[in-house]
C-alpha cells in the first residue's frame, strides 16, 4: 500500500510539474483577450472570485509574457470603481492600443439604465493606469445583450466593435475610439452564416447546425483559397473572422468568415469542441506571435474550480492550407516555450510558470508580489539562462510579520535537493521588506527550470515574496 501511495503521489508531482494550463493559478481568471505590443503578450482577463455560485465579478487583470510560459501578474488594473455608471457584473472586454493610446473595452451591468452597457477605459501603456474615457458608457440602451466586447482595426485604420449574447451588435468607432462614426448595426444571423437564424426566428423543435451565443473575437488575415483540386490561389485575398462561443449551454468555440466585417457571413464550424474542462462557457481570443499562432480560452479545472471560478489556458496550433482553422483540443500540458528567462536581472516573484498555493497581492508602492505562502507550496519559473555565468549567489526580496520560514531553491525538478535555502526571518511586517542573501555552493550554469519551495510552521502563512535574482 505504501509503494502504491508513493508512486501515486510521484506521478501526482511529476503532472503537475509538467502542466502549463492553466496558466494563470494564483486566481481564478476569464474571459482572455490577448494583445501583442512590442516583445510581449498581454493578456486581459475577467476575475471570478473564490467560492463563487454565479459570475461574482468585480475586476479585470492584466497578464504578460515574452516567452509565453512564464507570465507576469500586472494586478488588477481596472475594477468595477473606475467606472461611476457600473455596479456589478465586470464581464470580459478587450484592449488594443492606437496611435500610443491603449483602449481597454469592458462590459458592466449599468445602474444608469438597469441593463448592461459597454464602456471604455484609456491608458498610455498596456498596463496603464486606466481610467473612463467618457465618464459614461460607449453604448447603453438597458438591453442585456451588450456584453463581451472585442475590437479591430483594419488596414484601411477603421475600427470596429462588436458585441453581444444573443445579438450581434457592431459599429464604426471614430479615429478618437470612443464614439461611433453612425448607428450601431445588428448581423443578420443565418443558417448559412452561423448555423441557424436570428435568436427570435429559432424554432424550439429545429435542430440547427449550431447557434451564436456569446464572446465575439473578431479579426483578418490573407489568405490562398484552395481549388477543387486542393491547389493553392497564386493571389490572395483578405477574410474576415469571427470567433464565438456557441451552441448554448455547454459551449464550444466556433468561427465564421466573410469578404467584409459586414458580411456576407459564412458559417465555417467548430474550432473548440465542448469537451471536459470544467466549464460550461469559454471564450477565446486569438494572435499571431513571433511566427506562432496561438489560441486563448478558459476552462474551470484549477483545484476548486468549475463554471464560476474559471481559469484562462492557451494553445499553439497551425491554420490550414487554405485559411481554415484545425480542431484545437484544450491541454493540460499547454504550449512549448519560445525565449529564456534571464535570472542575473531582478525579477519578479509573480512571474511565474506554474504555482501551487500562493497567492498574489498589490499595493501602490510595491506594486504586485506573492502573498499566502504557507508549508508545501511552490513556484515554477521556466527556461531560465545561466549559460552566460555561473551563479553564485541568490538574492530575494521577502516580509513576514510572524515567524518567517524558509524558502528553497532547486533546478528541474521537485523531487531533487535544494541547491541552496534562504532563511526568512521575522521582518516586522507582511509589507517591510528585507533584501537577503545566500550562497550557492556547487554554482549553477546551463539552462535550467527553477522552483522555489517553501517550508515552515504548518497550516501558517509564513512571509511573502517580491523579488529575486541571480549573482555570480
Amino acid at each position: 500500500m505504501k509503494r502504491t501511495l508513493l508512486a501515486a503521489a510521484i506521478a501526482l508531482t511529476s503532472s503537475m510539474a509538467l502542466a502549463q494550463n492553466p496558466f494563470v493559478q494564483t486566481w481564478y481568471t476569464s474571459d482572455p483577450a490577448p494583445m501583442v505590443y512590442g516583445d510581449k503578450v498581454y493578456v486581459y482577463t475577467g476575475h471570478d472570485e473564490d467560492a463563487a455560485d454565479f459570475f461574482w465579478m468585480y475586476e479585470w487583470r492584466v497578464y504578460s509574457s515574452s516567452d509565453m510560459v512564464n507570465w507576469t501578474d500586472h494586478g488588477p488594473l481596472l475594477s468595477l470603481a473606475s467606472f461611476t455608471w457600473a455596479d456589478d457584473r465586470a464581464w470580459a472586454s478587450q484592449c488594443i492600443e492606437r496611435n500610443g493610446k491603449f483602449y481597454w473595452y469592458i462590459c458592466a451591468h449599468s445602474k444608469l439604465s438597469g441593463g448592461m452597457a459597454i464602456g471604455a477605459a484609456v491608458g498610455d501603456t498596456p498596463t496603464g493606469p486606466f481610467h473612463d474615457a467618457l465618464n459614461g458608457p460607449l453604448y447603453d440602451d438597458g438591453s442585456w445583450d451588450n456584453i463581451d466586447p472585442t475590437v479591430f482595426i483594419d488596414d484601411d485604420g477603421q475600427a470596429w466593435i462588436f458585441w453581444g449574447n444573443p445579438t450581434i451588435h457592431y459599429a464604426k468607432l471614430n479615429p478618437d475610439m470612443v464614439s461611433f462614426d453612425g448607428s450601431v448595426s445588428i448581423v443578420n444571423q443565418t443558417i448559412e452564416g452561423f448555423g441557424a437564424p436570428n435568436a427570435k426566428e429559432r424554432q424550439k423543435d429545429v435542430k440547427y447546425q449550431d447557434v451564436y451565443t456569446e464572446g465575439p473575437w473578431i479579426l483578418k488575415r490573407n489568405v490562398f483559397p484552395l481549388d477543387k483540386k486542393g491547389r493553392s490561389a497564386k493571389k490572395s485575398q483578405s477574410l474576415y473572422y469571427l470567433l464565438y462561443a456557441a451552441g448554448g449551454i455547454p459551449e464550444h468555440i466556433a468561427y465564421s468568415t466573410a469578404p467584409s466585417f459586414e458580411g456576407p457571413w459564412t458559417y465555417r464550424g467548430h474550432i473548440m469542441p465542448q469537451e471536459d474542462t470544467k466549464s460550461f462557457t469559454n471564450h477565446c481570443g486569438v494572435i499571431d506571435f513571433k511566427g506562432h499562432s496561438y489560441f486563448f480560452y478558459h476552462t474551470g479545472k484549477l483545484p476548486g474550480g468549475g463554471g464560476f471560478g474559471r481559469s484562462v489556458a492557451v494553445e499553439e496550433f497551425q491554420y490550414n492550407a487554405d485559411g481554415t482553422f484545425p480542431i484545437i483540443h484544450h491541454t493540460d500540458a499547454g504550449v512549448t516555450p519560445i525565449g529564456t528567462l534571464n535570472p542575473f536581472q531582478r525579477n519578479e516573484a509573480e512571474t511565474m510558470a506554474f504555482s501551487k498555493g500562493v497567492k498574489t497581492e498589490n499595493n501602490d508602492q510595491d506594486g504586485v508580489f506573492v502573498s499566502d505562502i504557507q508549508n508545501g507550496d511552490y513556484i515554477k519559473v521556466r527556461e531560465v539562462d545561466f549559460s552566460q555565468q555561473e551563479a553564485t549567489t541568490f538574492t530575494a526580496s521577502v516580509a513576514s510579520a510572524l515567524q518567517g520560514g524558509r524558502l528553497e531553491v532547486r533546478l528541474d525538478s521537485l523531487g531533487d535537493r535544494p541547491i541552496t535555502t534562504l532563511q526568512v526571518p521575522r521582518t516586522g511586517g507582511w509589507e517591510q521588506w528585507q533584501t537577503l542573501r545566500t550562497a550557492i555552493p556547487s554554482g549553477i550554469t546551463g539552462r535550467h527550470d527553477v522552483y522555489f519551495t517553501f517550508r515552515g510552521n504548518k497550516g501558517a502563512k509564513l512571509f511573502n515574496f517580491n523579488w529575486w535574482r541571480f549573482e555570480s
